[in-house]
Parts: C-alpha cells; sequence; structure tokens
C-alpha cells in the first residue's frame, strides 16, 4: 500500500459506484490523500474496465482488456 499524503490524509472511503460522477469524486478524494477502497461486482468487477477504444497496450503493443478511462478515474484506488 502506498503512503498518502495530503488534507485527507488518514480518512478511509468505500467506493461503491460505477460510471462517469461517482469514480471521478472518489478519484478526486484519492488525489487528495483519503484511501479509497473500491467495490466491484463478484465476478465480473467493473463494467468500464472493458470500455474503448482506447485501450491500454502491453510491452509488445497490443491492446489489453483493461479501458483507459478504467485506469484514469480509478487511479489511487485499492479494489476488491
Amino acid at each position: 500500500m502506498t503512503t498518502n499524503t495530503g488534507p485527507l490524509k488518514g480518512l478511509r472511503i468505500l467506493d461503491m459506484s460505477r460510471i462517469l460522477a461517482g469514480p471521478t469524486c472518489t478519484q478526486i478524494l484519492g488525489d487528495l490523500g483519503a484511501d479509497v477502497i473500491k467495490i466491484e461486482r463478484p465476478g465480473a468487477g467493473d463494467d468500464t474496465r472493458k470500455w474503448g477504444p482506447p485501450y491500454v497496450k502491453d510491452s509488445d503493443g497490443n491492446d489489453t482488456s483493461e479501458s483507459a478511462y478504467y485506469l484514469c478515474v480509478n487511479r489511487n484506488k485499492r479494489s476488491l
């Protein structure tokens, strides 16, 4: 786990949101130092993992199954 800094350090947030507004808000809270834990749908994960293109490229330059959108709005989060 990374060491969070910022004005919200020490605050733990459970993110059970999906799509646009919720993930963006909790992304900002994470940017400000909160410990954000994203709860994903059991067995399937977050729907936006497969949104794309664009998809993240692997080391050979091929598309992976991880969408750039998903990774962008879920930075600074842990996931279950």
